[in-house]
């Protein structure tokens, strides 16, 4: 179904249609056109005389156009098409969809081109767990067009916590809840539910139109066209050329290095904390949000690219940063959120996601990001604008997210119902269990988390000294980091199997699982020297290898399953921070393989990284098996290929300017990155192996 599939998105606006350009209502199919979370067409169909279309080719351009070759049914091999049609969409705040008919005949013509439209208006939440709607649907012709709608009154909202609680989100207002979309098309013949075109095409001739869609949150009001800034980038010419150039004699690491750009320039999105400027959704078809964790990692990977994403990201979480308590929100005070959503469920308090604060890493990678955005850039600015919502992350992580002053971050929902069980990157329900299969009991500690904390520690004394001129600060944190290191050196560490535990479950006791969160223990610098032998072993035996990257769960465990979503699934972004986890402790030759595998991947998904594969291993399948749901394209995802490219040129940013470190694998002779944006202006990183020309 999914090589079916072709998928066209601008900021908060997607579509998702078959090969043919139509959108056709199916159960829990996240089809159609999609505007902040929710469903503006769920039916759009083209018929020729009544009839559906054959799909020569489908394309798309970039990521906002697309263009179908259809022509009209003959059912016959003896037969060949008197007519073509070429369908053009191009995706905004809305679609424009122009229609060009050919008549190759030598005949005059009489048809009809005909539109089926629908607009459920559907949450994503609710294609996604089939429910029902409560509000009213309603629509009404209008000249040259439609407008199909749906409303519903305020005072059925049914949610928990007050929204005020999380000082981020504002009161729902009171009256009705509307959104509407509008189907143009002059000329065109309209009933309620189609449009028509009736055509007489001479031979040898061709017939144009446009119909355009465009959506609305109130009466009458299509949603205004954005304004960018002058010096934004923000068409993707612009944003290509801000970026930096690669030059390499691998090919297909050239083609995949512009797929990345590419998909994370599909995936910006305008919050509005953060005024003309953008930032990464987390992933096409599910996830075109604001999301704490899956935002900050992305960005994480980019600063050495497009330093932009994490600016913004980072001032639009400190806007939305939880003020107080709200236990169907799981806020508190200090706390990052996880997800925030715009749709029907959120803003009625169904869902609660408006925001929604259920992750317990996001706040530590905040202070992360925060600071290496810093040591990239060197914009103290931001860093004192956010001096605040740091210093309240600092205290979400040594009060309120150590539930028991144990010294560690564990996590337990406050929300049963709606709220997410597992509150770390692996949010599955199933996904933090023992060898075995069996869940382990909450609250969870979450090994991967405990070294997030140590580096924000590292990160924000030097934050603290260097830019907030609090030494007392610093070295409070630093003394707090070593006692963490040695408390979780003493009891995450499993001696009899030579690595740590994937969590403390709630009695204390280690998870002793062999995970890829191990590798995350390096990228944060929390493992002793005398230990990494033994973790690199493991991250690069056959049970955790597939030959494609690291696989989430290893195989040989119980629990191991190849297409589990969290427990035996490869993720790019999880493989590249174990890579940059490895050079991080000098092990590059290692860190290689892991790039290597990922970049070879690549090729197979179109030179687009999806957000999971398969972990069956390389010599079975010989090809990488995409995961069956997987987000595509996907944040983290574009990004992998940006931190692996950094981790083979040993890319580092320092006061008196970039160093650059490269050790290449066999595969590549020459890489080189031109123009790479930091507190140095612009920079080159140049790595060519063997004689030079």
């Amino acid at each position: 179904m999914r090589d079916r599939q072709v998928s066209l998105l601008k900021g908060s606006t997607f579509i998702v249609s078959d090969r043919l350009g139509d959108v056709t209502p199916r159960v829990g199919d996240p089809s159609g056109l999609f505007y902040r979370d929710m469903r503006h067409l769920s039916r759009w169909q083209l018929r020729l005389n009544g009839r559906e279309l054959d799909a020569l080719a489908a394309e798309s351009l970039e990521y906002d156009e697309a263009i179908f070759y259809l022509v009209e049914p003959t059912r016959s091999v003896y037969r060949n098409p008197a007519m073509s049609l070429i369908r053009r969409r191009e995706v905004g705040d809305g679609i424009r969809e122009h229609l060009e008919l050919i008549n190759h005949g030598q005949h005059e013509v009489h048809v009809e081109i005909t539109i089926l439209f629908d607009a459920d208006f559907a949450d994503l939440f609710e294609v996604k767990d089939e429910l029902t709607k409560r509000g009213q649907l309603y629509r009404h012709r209008v000249p040259h067009g439609v407008t199909l709608g749906y409303v519903r009154d305020h005072t059925t909202v049914v949610g928990g916590g007050p929204h005020g609680a999380v000082g981020s989100a504002a009161a729902i207002p009171e009256g009705l809840w509307r959104r509407e979309t509008y189907i143009h098309a002059p000329g065109a013949y309209f009933t309620e539910q189609s449009l028509t075109f009736r055509v007489q095409l001479p031979p040898r001739t061709t017939w144009s139109q446009t119909v355009s869609v465009t959506v609305g949150t109130a009466r009458d009001e299509p949603v205004p066209q954005r304004i960018h800034r002058p010096d934004m980038p923000a068409s993707l010419d612009e944003w290509l050329a801000a970026a930096p150039t690669m030059d390499t004699d691998w090919h297909e690491l050239r083609q995949v290095y512009r797929r990345s750009l590419i998909d994370l320039a599909a995936l910006r999105f305008y919050p509005e904390s953060v005024p003309d400027a953008s930032l990464p959704a987390a992933g096409l078809p599910w996830f075109m949000a604001l999301f704490g964790r899956d935002s900050l990692i992305t960005s994480y990977q980019a600063i050495p690219f497009a330093p932009e994403l994490a600016r913004t990201t980072l001032l639009a979480l400190g806007a939305h940063q939880a003020t107080g308590w709200d236990d169907f929100r799981d806020a508190e005070p200090g706390k990052i959120l996880h997800e925030l959503r715009h749709g029907e469920l959120a803003v009625f308090g169904e869902r609660p996601h408006s925001p929604y604060f259920g992750s317990a890493d996001a706040t530590p990678l905040f202070l992360v990001v925060l600071d290496e955005y810093e040591r990239w850039t060197g914009d103290v600015e931001t860093v004192r604008r956010l001096e605040g919502s740091a210093r309240a992350a600092l205290e979400w992580i040594e009060r309120y997210g150590d539930l028991d002053a144990d010294g560690y971050i564990e996590y337990r929902s406050r929300n049963p119902h709606t709220g997410l069980s597992n509150q770390c990157w692996k949010d599955s329900d199933n996904s933090i269990v023992y060898p075995d299969g069996r869940l382990a009991p909450l609250p969870r500690a979450c090994c991967e988390i405990q070294g997030y904390a140590y580096d924000a520690r590292i990160r924000t004394a030097r934050l603290a000294r260097e830019v907030w001129g609090d030494p007392g600060l610093a070295d409070r944190l630093e003394r707090d980091a070593a006692a963490l290191k040695a408390a979780f050196n003493a009891d995450f560490w499993l001696p009899d199997q030579g690595f740590y535990a994937l969590a403390l479950d709630g009695d204390k006791a280690p998870v002793p699982t062999l995970t890829s969160n191990i590798g995350h223990l390096l990228w944060s610098g929390i493992v002793p020297d005398d230990r990494v032998e033994s973790v690199v072993d493991h991250l690069m035996s056959e049970q955790m290898f597939s030959g494609w990257g690291v696989r989430t769960l290893a195989d040989g465990q119980p629990a191991y399953s190849p297409i589990e979503y969290h427990n035996g699934t490869v993720w790019p972004h999880d493989t590249a921070l174990v890579a940059a986890g490895l050079a991080r402790y000098g092990r590059r030759h290692e860190a290689n393989r892991l790039a290597v595998a990922l970049l070879e991947a690549a090729p197979h998904f179109q030179h687009r990284l999806p957000e999971a594969f398969a972990g069956y291993p390389r010599a079975m399948t010989r090809v990488p098996v995409e995961y069956p749901s997987a987000c595509s394209p996907q944040a983290w995802a574009a990004g992998a290929p940006l931190l692996l490219m950094r981790v083979m040129l040993g890319l580092e940013p320092t006061p008196a300017g970039l160093t650059v470190r490269p050790h290449l694998p066999a595969q590549i002779n020459r890489l080189i990155l031109r123009g790479l944006p930091g507190r140095w202006g612009r920079a080159d990183a140049v790595a060519v192996r063997g004689p030079t020309i």
